[in-house]
């Protein structure tokens, strides 16, 4: 099979991650192939804060729900609600959300295409091949083997990633957990206490034993799902009780949905010669929260510079910027955010006082600050002060709870 195009980047999944990566290359000029499987959506909260809203000029269209506050359930079901001070976190519908971009990308002047991808393979003058099967869109039966070259490629083909496995040293490091979820149609009589503006976030070890539960609006539908890194534990079983302790139990289910989900960044991005990472297959997704949509579009735009660089200079090592640049904005709050995951997470007791502390004032503060803007706050030292002394206090169990 010889190739018969060339493109200056093959950026492989249509994702959130893809698709910006693609927009932003498009942008720069280069020709562009995007190429992403047909019909794949991913189970997903759907939850994007202000920062991406903003940074990402997203329009109001896509969102179907605007969230105003959050409720934190513990295992004996106390709860403590935390408004959303002075704004929202938006909700979209994964489905029409990955396609807007991907429509965006094109609109730059990506080139889209719809297929499986195989291999990469090095050409004879040192440009490679990415070999694909092509698909027409929305027929998964037929498919055409194809081969493009590549001076650079950006492989964003989710949690698990196959670019990543073949070309990246380190790739099989990643850690992930499984999340399920259901999207059920909002019925029309809702159950006692139901708000269609407040995301529901469960911890109890019966739901998951390491992550947690949630139900989250979209106005005509609801995502309700879990997560575990525990094989041996029913997904679908605890999101069938969730929906019943939820009242949701008998509503209509439209679709269910399954995927790995990445919960440590890799060890690295790029192969050191034509190959970067971005999104999931990059491992970028927040522990403790299972928060993505925002880092894996940060992670686009960032190796979309990235292989730019590259392809300005004909210097490899500017691949390695994209992860530079992502770990020193976000490294640490991955790193405070899997330390509370390992910790809080661990039995329902340590769940029961992580609820606990939820209901100060200055934890929901500074949370939501962090949330909102992507940054920690600190604007508040002894707002942080306080928190420290408190969370020392549930740790040794001095706190009542």
């Amino acid at each position: 099979m010889h190739p018969t195009e060339t493109y200056d980047v093959v950026v492989i999944g249509g994702g959130p991650a893809g698709a910006t990566a693609a927009h932003e290359m498009a942008r720069q000029g280069h020709t562009v192939l995007l190429l992403d499987r047909a019909g794949r959506i991913k189970p997903c909260g759907g939850a994007i804060p202000p920062r991406l809203i903003k940074d990402f000029e997203i329009p109001d269209a896509l969102l179907v729900a605007r969230a105003r506050s959050a409720r934190m359930v513990a295992p004996s079901r106390k709860h403590v609600d935390i408004p959303i001070d002075n704004g929202f976190v938006g909700m979209v519908n994964r489905d029409e959300f990955d396609e807007w971009l991907r429509q965006r990308a094109a609109h730059s002047g990506a080139v889209r295409q719809v297929g499986t991808f195989v291999k990469i393979a090095p050409g004879a003058d040192g440009v490679s091949e990415v070999h694909f099967v092509a698909r027409p869109k929305h027929n998964r039966a037929e498919g055409t083997p194809t081969c493009v070259r590549a001076r650079s490629i950006i492989g964003a083909d989710g949690a698990r990633s196959e670019v990543a496995r073949q070309c990246v040293p380190g790739a099989e490091k990643g850690r992930y957990v499984f999340a399920y979820h259901e999207i059920v149609r909002t019925p029309e009589v809702k159950p006692a206490g139901y708000d269609p503006t407040r995301c529901d976030v469960v911890y109890d070890g019966k739901l998951s034993p390491d992550f947690y539960g949630w139900v989250f609006p979209h106005g005509d539908t609801l995502s309700i799902g879990t997560g575990s890194a525990d094989r041996g534990f029913s997904l679908r079983g605890a999101v069938a009780e969730l929906r019943k302790a939820s009242g949701l139990g008998q509503t209509e289910t439209l679709r269910r949905e399954g995927a790995p989900i990445p919960m440590k960044p890799l060890p690295r991005w790029d192969n050191g010669r034509d190959v970067v990472l971005a999104g999931d297959a990059a491992g970028v997704v927040a522990p403790a929260s299972g928060e993505g949509i925002y880092y894996a579009m940060l992670g686009g735009q960032l190796a979309a510079e990235a292989a730019h660089a590259f392809l300005q200079t004909g210097d490899a090592r500017q691949l390695k910027i994209a992860r530079q640049r992502f770990m020193k904005k976000h490294g640490t709050v991955f790193w405070v955010l899997g330390m509370m995951q390992w910790f809080w997470y661990s039995n329902d007791r340590r769940r029961e006082r992580f609820v606990k502390i939820c209901e100060d004032r200055d934890v929901q503060q500074l949370t939501f600050e962090s949330y909102m803007n992507k940054e920690l706050a600190r604007k508040k030292p002894m707002a942080h002060v306080r928190i420290f002394f408190k969370d020392v206090a549930h740790l040794l169990g001095m706190a009542r709870v």
